[in-house]
């Protein structure tokens, strides 16, 4: 099988020819439909994350990602072969999104279906072998949602932008009869306009330097789009949100956007950071508490929200947000795009 691996930190991909694997164990194979490209893919392409305040860079070796590794985290594949001890549902031919946020298997959390809160995460795409290839294993069944029906290429992306923004979104189910602010309008942001009117929320302000995205954003039913940038940005969001602002989620996550986030919010308002961009926060430690603002984190999403995220898609036949198919031999390509501010929507790679 072909595969494009991340050999050496800040390098192109490799393109590897290798022996398909056979599952064993409870393991199950599939053969790739599409694989998202993500912005954390960047993340693991380069090596680690800016902190911001002059610390020394958290690096993904020091976290355990070894080389050489197989990007995907956002994979649909058809189930070709199930290895002996692999029970359940699923079955040769069926189509399936893939849960990627593995982890240890055996911890409190993980047995309580939090694996993407385990300590010892073992994600697929990341510290496993992921989707930029012709096949993928799987570790079990469980870890496979039938698509029923939905297009393999605009459902990839849920794996992560879908079930990261929904579980965002949760975080602030009791503020969504306001308008929120979404710092971001690239594939996470609208995901997240998507679900957030599926979810019967009031709607949301979006936050985007890149014109070009702030004009998708309307697209996608935004109530306004603010520049960012802009010196007045922070009156823009208070006169489109049409009142005070309790909730916002940060898909961006540097200093410029997790500032603005905190300051947009009103008494008792609450911040969902999300993004991963880097930096570190500038907020004025006195101002928390006399805003009583929560700040909280929000990673990925649990597999029962993927399996609630990919029924609410279903039932309110929420429509996908834009994506730009490429074949899987341009996964290159993919990334630099996304690097450098390219991409509207979802790069999917298609073997």
């Amino acid at each position: 099988m072909k595969s494009f691996k991340v050999t050496d930190f800040n390098s192109p991909l490799t393109e590897v020819d290798e022996p398909t694997p056979q599952p064993t164990g409870t393991q199950v194979l599939i053969k790739v439909k599409a694989a998202g490209v993500c912005h954390s893919d960047l993340h693991i392409w380069e090596g680690g994350y800016d902190l911001g305040h002059g610390r020394k860079p958290l690096s993904l070796k020091d976290r355990g990602v070894s080389l050489p590794r197989t990007m995907g985290h956002e994979t649909v594949g058809e189930v070709v072969a199930l290895g002996p001890d692999a029970k359940g549902d699923v079955k040769v031919g069926d189509v399936c999104l893939v849960y990627p946020w593995l982890g240890c298997g055996k911890c409190e959390l993980c047995l309580a279906d939090q694996e993407n809160m385990c300590l010892k995460p073992n994600s697929l795409g990341v510290y496993c072998d992921g989707g930029y290839a012709d096949y993928m294993t799987v570790p079990h069944p469980k870890y496979l949602i039938d698509l029923k029906g939905l297009d393999p290429v605009t459902a990839a992306p849920y794996a992560c932008s879908g079930v990261t923004t929904y579980s965002a979104l949760k975080k602030l189910e009791a503020y969504l009869d306001h308008p929120i602010v979404i710092f971001g309008a690239g594939g996470l942001g609208l995901m997240a306009l998507s679900l957030l009117k599926a979810m019967g929320g009031k709607g949301a302000v979006v936050v985007d330097i890149d014109a070009r995205k702030r004009e998708a954003a309307v697209a996608a039913g935004a109530l306004g789009a603010v520049d960012g940038a802009a010196p007045d940005a922070l009156e823009q969001i208070a006169a489109k949100a049409g009142g005070p602002v309790f909730g916002a989620i940060d898909l961006v996550g540097n200093a410029q956007t997790a500032q603005l986030g905190f300051d947009c919010l009103t008494k008792g308002g609450k911040l969902v950071m999300v993004g991963l961009f880097g930096g570190g926060a500038t907020w004025a430690l006195p101002l928390i508490a006399i805003k009583a603002i929560t700040i909280q984190g929000s990673y990925v999403g649990n597999l029962n929200e993927t399996k609630e995220l990919l029924d609410l898609v279903r039932t309110r036949k929420i429509a996908p947000i834009p994506v730009i198919s490429m074949p899987l031999t341009k996964a290159d390509e993919a990334l630099n795009d996304l690097k450098s501010g390219k991409l509207v929507g979802r790069a999917v790679l298609t073997p």
